[in-house]
């Protein structure tokens, strides 16, 4: 009897033990499976948030780009004349909306794009404040601004040209290192 209760016991304890060393296993796996899934879903969102700025970003330059048409729509009235220019009656709230993108720019970043918005929205009133100075002369002149200052107007218009690309160029490789 001694026999059969110590393979019994044997029997149970070598049971007890395959079944721990079983669980054990079993605990290691699913850790390592619980932690791969949380990486995962980690990464994904990382991802995810990286997509939702980079698209915010986009749609803020697009926003800064139209607000600097709008605007230079705005001075080409004031150059040529609203009989042959479309754009807004006054430049003013073309140059206000410009600034509020502008500010979008400055927080949606990164400082590079924002330097160049920056350089684009100081053209812009440069060229405002130009307009404002040639149309304050004395003259009897009837034809447009833009026909008694040519070379000024044509520089004007070169430099937003510049302006402009300069930050589109910019504003794409932001877009493109995300």
């Amino acid at each position: 009897m001694r026999e059969t209760v110590a393979i019994a016991l044997i029997t149970s304890l070598s049971t007890l033990t395959a079944a721990g060393l079983t669980g054990l296993v079993t605990a290691l796996t699913v850790r390592r499976q619980v932690a791969g899934q949380l990486a995962a879903a980690r990464e994904e969102r990382a991802e995810q948030r990286t997509l939702r700025r980079h698209q915010a970003r986009r749609d803020t330059y697009v926003s800064f780009l139209a607000a600097c048409d709008r605007a230079y729509r705005a001075l080409d009235t004031g150059w040529v004349g609203a009989d042959t220019a479309p754009g807004e009656d006054a430049p003013y709230p073309a140059l206000r909306a410009l600034d509020e993108a502008y500010n979008l720019v400055l927080l949606a970043g990164p400082a590079g794009v924002a330097e160049a918005a920056g350089l684009t929205v100081r053209s812009v009133n440069e060229e405002y404040a130009q307009q404002r100075r040639l149309q304050r002369e004395e003259t009897t002149d009837t034809n447009s601004l833009a026909a008694r200052h040519r070379t000024e107007h044509l520089a004007m218009i070169r430099r937003r040209a510049e302006r402009r690309d300069a930050f589109v160029t910019v504003a794409r490789g932001a877009l493109e290192v995300e």
